[in-house]
């Protein structure tokens, strides 16, 4: 796409139109995290910057507006939630004139922090669909990560992930296609996470990721076979490196299968049927579902990981054998 125009966060397009909670929010990732809000990040938290150079890296709450500015953009006549804001691993600092300060005497003002990951997932509730009984609301985000930098060396390109898909309300799980990925983004700049989000949510295909969905109801499996499932998962890990590589990616660790294990028999929303017969539809959300517990950086190439996963489980009930 060429030609885009350039963002700027106070036109009134690019203003968030906050919804009211009716109910407790549920995160998108419950574990290993904390919600923060866009105005701490921006008034509490100190920008780290590349060593070398001492240039300043791209902050969190910019790449949030960056994206937001994009998602004003490309949906402009929708209501646009509040985004959820989510960090982890805080790096912990104090101000030059602290040094000498023993630590149970440090003030509040005397501290400096970051967070070395942060997440955000913002809603458009106007824009959602019924899939078995559960409404799903598209829903666009991303991931900033740290770890992933070298801060080093001197400014370079930075890492971001960007992603657009659905949220299952039923669970909060988040549902990605490949389409709707940008898994390894990597910019100079705040106007090229502008723009590289409105081509992605422009060559998003919605209509065809919400089909896939829903034909995943049509597919069943028996307790016996999601007992080969289970038991084919945790071997992988542990088959050859050239069959592993011949086999479709697993990414999810032992935690994960355990986590799905507990839920075929135990989920409030998609455990087994009375048979112990369980539809695609629910077997995937089992997989989402355990994703919840996995760290921000690794977060959405699971989310991804789940859906092809389960998409290729159902291609294989069909007699495909690859």
């Amino acid at each position: 796409m060429t030609n885009l125009p350039a963002y700027q966060l106070n036109e009134p397009s690019a203003q968030i139109i906050p919804l009211v909670q009716t109910q407790p929010q549920r995160h998108f990732i419950e574990a290993n995290t904390r919600p923060v809000t866009i105005e701490h990040l921006a008034e509490d938290c100190v920008v780290p910057v590349f060593s070398k150079d001492n240039e300043l890296t791209i902050a969190h709450q910019s790449f949030i507006e960056a994206v937001l500015g994009a998602v004003h953009r490309v949906f402009p006549h929708e209501a646009i939630d509040t985004p959820e804001i989510v960090a982890s691993h805080v790096i912990k600092g104090r101000i030059p004139e602290a040094i000498h300060k023993p630590a149970s005497q440090l003030l509040e003002s005397d501290k400096t922090i970051y967070y070395e990951r942060m997440a955000f997932c913002v809603e458009i509730p106007t824009i959602y669909e019924d899939v078995a009984g559960n409404r799903l609301n598209l829903s666009i985000g991303g991931v900033r990560a740290y770890n992933h930098e070298n801060l080093y060396a001197r400014k370079g390109t930075e890492r971001f992930k960007i992603f657009i898909g659905f949220k299952n309300l039923v669970c909060c799980n988040m549902c990605v296609s490949t389409d709707g990925l940008m898994d390894d983004l990597r910019v100079m700049s705040v106007q090229q996470i502008y723009d590289a989000a409105v081509q992605l949510f422009c060559r998003y295909e919605m209509t065809k990721h919400l089909n896939a969905m829903a034909r995943l109801s049509d597919y069943t499996l028996t307790e016996h076979q999601f007992a080969q499932l289970i038991g084919k998962t945790r071997l992988y890990q542990f088959l050859p490196s050239n069959e592993r590589r011949q086999l479709p990616a697993m990414e999810f660790t032992d935690s994960h299968i355990n986590a799905i294990a507990r839920a075929y028999y135990a989920d409030e929303n998609f455990a087994c049927a009375e048979d112990r017969s369980i539809d695609m539809w629910r077997v995937y959300n089992l997989f989402t579902g355990a994703n919840k517990s996995s760290y921000i950086d690794t977060f959405l190439s699971r989310a991804l990981n789940a859906t092809t996963f389960t998409h290729g489980l159902t291609r294989a009930l069909d007699g495909d054998e690859q």
